[in-house]
C-alpha cells in the first residue's frame, strides 16, 4: 500500500488506470484556520461529506489519513510570524470522489516536501505519514505552481466496486 512519499508525483493519478469520463465526480474544499482545532474540523467536514456521497463505510481510515495529513501542515508548514488582518487561510482540505477513488488532499503553504519521521518507542510524533502509507492506497505530494505557494500532499483510497 502507499507510494513512496519523498516522490514528487503530479499529477495527483498518475500511474492510475483513467477514470471513465462517465464516472460520477464529486469534490468538496474546506479551509482550515491555522489553529489544530481545525484538525476536529477536517474530520467533522470529512465525516460529512463522505455521508453525502455514501461512502460513510470508508470513514475511519479516511478520517485517520485527513488528521494527520492537517496535523503535519499545522505543525511543519503554517508560518509561525504569520500577517495580521484579513488574508487566506492558509490550509485547505479537498476531497475528491469518482467511482473508484477518493483523494484526500490538504494544501499547505510550505515548498518543503513531506518528510516522513524516524520515531522511537516513547516518541509521540514522527509516525504520521507511515500511518498515511499504511491506511491509504497510494500517498504523494506536489508543488504548486503559478500565483499559489506552496505544496499538496494527497493520499489515495481505491473504491470497492458496488
Amino acid at each position: 500500500m502507499g507510494t513512496e512519499g519523498s516522490t514528487v508525483l503530479s499529477p495527483v493519478w498518475r500511474g492510475l488506470p483513467r477514470t471513465d469520463s462517465s464516472a460520477v465526480s464529486n469534490s468538496a474544499s474546506c479551509a482550515l484556520p491555522p489553529h489544530f482545532e481545525a484538525v476536529r474540523t477536517a474530520r467533522r467536514f470529512t465525516r460529512i461529506t463522505l455521508n453525502q456521497w455514501g461512502v460513510q463505510r470508508l470513514f475511519d481510515d479516511v478520517a485517520l489519513v485527513v488528521s494527520e495529513l492537517v496535523t503535519n501542515a499545522m505543525r511543519y508548514a503554517v508560518p509561525v510570524d504569520r500577517p495580521d488582518g484579513e488574508y487566506e487561510p492558509p490550509i485547505r482540505l479537498h476531497l475528491m470522489r469518482w467511482t473508484t477513488r477518493l483523494v484526500c488532499a490538504v494544501r499547505d503553504p510550505s515548498e518543503e516536501s513531506p518528510v516522513a519521521g524516524e520515531a522511537g518507542t516513547g516518541d509521540e510524533h514522527g509516525r504520521g505519514l507511515l500511518l498515511v502509507e499504511n491506511f491509504s492506497d497510494a500517498w504523494g505530494w506536489h508543488p504548486l505552481v503559478g500565483a499559489l505557494h506552496g505544496k499538496v500532499v494527497w493520499a489515495l483510497f481505491r473504491l470497492p466496486r458496488e
